[in-house]
């Protein structure tokens, strides 16, 4: 008795070498193109993970400065090898995030009164590695006043104290030989609080905010220092390298 049997089903062709050799190309391209983007997020998030990030502080409820030039961030780099970022980041004194940036400005003008919570965050912030630049905006005395009586509470026992031209925060970068006005060409000085053998407030009465490189600002009736750019770039290199 004859019985039907269906053939074997036939194997697919396979594909031609030429082929097979050009999807393999196409998709090593692919994984390639994904790897290269990959790295350079990667590279871009770790570049700017390693700029020096600086604060412009936000204290006695809603005071921070408007005029102080970001200028000096961008002359650091130029002429040294570390990393900034360009412009400040708005920061509460009294908040976690203040602890991401190792050098914080506090400026402004008309007197303030720090809370509890500003002047402990202060204190401990100044005392574990980070660095305050204060500065009194438009060379403005009620600020002053204001300043110098908050440091007396953050650092009880010490004191805002001249600091002398033969301090190397006067030559970390730029020599500096002099301080002075820039209208009045006044002698003028910088004053610190020393923490552990390190300047960690540095405060300038007549104003370190170089106003004349700020967006429209302009010291008016003040008295800033002059060379107040090269100061600054001496103090943030300090600051970190001390």
């Amino acid at each position: 008795m004859e019985t039907n049997v269906d053939p074997s089903p036939r194997p697919l062709k396979s594909l031609g070498p030429l082929k097979s050799l050009r999807l393999l190309v196409a998709a090593t391209v692919i994984a390639l193109v994904a790897l290269t983007a990959a790295l350079t997020v990667l590279a871009r998030e770790n570049e700017e993970g390693s700029k020096v990030r600086c604060a412009n502080l936000v204290y006695a409820g809603n005071k921070s400065s408007v005029c102080f030039s970001d200028r000096f961030l961008r002359r650091l780099e130029l002429e040294t090898n570390i990393r900034t970022d360009h412009r400040f980041v708005k920061v509460r004194l009294d908040s976690e995030d203040l602890y991401n940036h190792p050098f914080a400005i506090m400026t402004g003008e008309g007197g303030y009164s720090l809370t509890p919570a500003e002047r402990t965050a202060l204190r401990y912030y100044c005392t574990s590695g980070g660095f305050l630049l204060a500065s009194s905006g438009c060379s403005d005395p009620n600020w002053t006043r204001s300043f110098r009586s908050e440091m007396a509470r953050v650092f009880p026992g010490e004191k805002l104290t001249p600091i002398p031209l033969t301090h190397p925060i006067y030559r970390t970068v730029y020599k500096v030989t002099s301080v002075k006005t820039s209208h009045g060409h006044k002698g003028a000085v910088l004053e610190g609080i020393t923490y552990n053998g390190k300047i960690v407030v540095l405060f300038s009465p007549d104003g370190l905010n170089d106003t004349a490189h700020a967006r429209n600002c302009c010291c008016c009736g003040g008295d800033e220092l002059d060379q107040a750019e090269y100061i600054n770039v001496n103090v943030l290199a300090y600051a970190l390298l001390h």
